[in-house]
């Protein structure tokens, strides 16, 4: 039974106000919490990318010494197939008379 000078038109909006702020409040509360774990996640996004920053930054050192061994043991390379070249070169030289016949010297 309904309390006097209350309707059914007034209990009705009372329901359905209720029903909305029911909703709005859960919403929030969900969004809120939603947010709070989307912030953690993101820290721990964050702290993984920095692991793998110095990971990186680890490989990357050592790429760097391993090219600095590499161009040292080329450049020895280089220097003995000069020395190699100037060899063929003088014995290129010597052998160049021999190989003329028209040749002076």
């Amino acid at each position: 039974m309904s309390h006097p000078g209350v309707n059914l038109e007034n209990e009705m909006d009372t329901t359905v106000w209720t029903a909305i702020g029911l909703l709005a409040a859960t919403s929030l509360g969900t969004l809120f919490y939603l947010g709070h774990r989307i912030d953690g996640q993101a820290g721990r996004i964050d702290a993984l990318a920095a692991r793998m920053d110095a990971r990186f930054d680890a490989v990357d050192a050592r790429f760097d010494a391993l090219i600095g061994r590499l161009d040292t043991r080329f450049d020895r390379i280089d220097a003995r197939f000069d020395h190699m070249v100037e060899r063929f070169d003088a014995i290129g030289a010597r052998l160049d008379p021999h190989r003329d016949p028209n040749a002076t010297g």
